[in-house]
């Protein structure tokens, strides 16, 4: 159930951070597909540091999910220079 709260805020994360940096917007899509990614990876490695508990998990699983949509579109930025 853990995964599941990170990488659905992982999605909206991502899809927050892609309308606030939209320099790196990777589209609706693209912006969720990198959220799940980054909220499932975030939920796990950052939500047992910062405590149990479903807030926690919602908050490493979006803070996961804006980061790995702006490492994505910084990269495709780049590859498309």
């Amino acid at each position: 159930m853990e995964l599941l709260i990170s990488a659905l805020s992982g999605a909206v994360g991502g899809n927050i951070g892609g309308a606030a940096l939209s320099k790196y917007s990777m589209g609706t899509t693209g912006n969720s597909i990198a959220g799940l990614i980054g909220g499932a990876l975030g939920g796990q490695l950052l939500g047992s540091s910062v405590g149990e508990g479903a807030i926690s998990q919602i908050a490493s699983g979006a803070g996961g999910g804006v980061l790995v949509m702006i490492v994505v579109g910084v990269v495709k930025s780049m590859m498309a220079k």
